[in-house]
């Protein structure tokens, strides 16, 4: 993190209230400019200064400062869950180990084990309820939340992670920008005139692509007509591209009702769809309410 009067602060916290014009470097684009066979804190300090005084910083995104909490306080939720599943996946092997369909059947030592992570998943399960409701007076009356709980496989918990990763639809100029933050299309390597896609870049936001991710699921499970745009994509290609496919044209329907401030229209590849959400919490009765 940088500040134009070529200084370098001890305590980014204390910049932000204004005092000083920050540049938060792209730690990967940054790369490209400044490798050296040296590296040291003074070399690095004097070729990150001299890119700065020249504008040669690629600069990456810096979330509004009253975004930061929740964000984190979503990542943090995201954390707990993981978790909780594993704590659930080792009582899963321990029954599995010898046969079993019940803790109850297991030895009294291996009782104890299971009964330990059963104790940690109550406690990490009320700590996860705890921070959701510590979000609602933040987040539930938003009107970009309530036009997002609208939207085919968005329910709560989504709605606040897409709120909180975008920071702002206005900063991707376009849709397929967007996509590419959101990890739902292929790399590209670009060179002498060809075009090489890879597929698992690691670019991007990995939260809003595990957020699209579980839209998809929960989209297809729900709606006729999104399963049946899933399996004409299943009949073509593998399972783990058809879904993200569907994933993506969520992530398009996110895009325009954020960026046009619009309700969802209902539809989906142009078709109507067949089910519609009912009016009741976290959904308001209209997304302006």
């Amino acid at each position: 993190m940088l500040h134009h009067n070529l200084r370098l602060p001890r305590r980014g916290r204390q910049t932000e209230a204004g005092t000083l014009d920050l540049s938060l470097a792209h730690a990967t684009k940054l790369k490209a400019i400044s490798e050296a066979k040296v590296k040291t804190n003074k070399i690095d300090s004097d070729v990150l200064a001299m890119l700065l005084y020249a504008d040669l910083i690629p600069e990456a995104h810096m979330i509004r400062p009253e975004m930061r909490g929740p964000r984190d306080l979503m990542r943090t939720r995201l954390r707990l869950v993981q978790k909780c599943a594993s704590c659930k996946n080792s009582i899963e092997r321990l029954l599995e180990k010898f046969n079993l369909h019940d803790v109850t059947e297991l030895d009294e030592l291996y009782r104890l084990q299971a009964a330990c992570h059963e104790a940690q998943i109550e406690l990490l399960q009320d700590q996860i309820k705890t921070l959701e409701a510590a979000l609602h007076p933040y987040l539930i009356p938003n009107a970009d939340i309530q036009r997002l709980l609208w939207i085919p496989g968005i329910g709560k918990v989504n709605a606040f992670t897409l709120y909180t990763e975008i920071d702002g639809i206005e900063r991707f100029p376009s849709a397929r920008q967007f996509f590419s933050y959101c990890r739902l299309v292929p790399g590209a390597a670009n060179s002498g005139g060809r075009t090489r896609h890879r597929s698992g870049s690691k670019q991007g936001n990995r939260y809003l692509k595990l957020a699209f991710g579980h839209a998809g699921v929960r989209a297809m499970q729900y709606y006729p007509e999104i399963r049946a745009f899933y399996r004409a994509k299943r009949r073509k290609k593998p399972e783990r591209i058809a879904r993200t496919l569907v994933a993506l044209e969520i992530a398009r329907i996110v895009y325009h009702v954020l960026s046009k401030h619009e309700d969802f229209n209902g539809l989906f590849k142009g078709a109507p769809l067949s089910r519609t959400k009912q009016s009741r919490w976290p959904r308001l009765a209209s997304p302006a309410a």
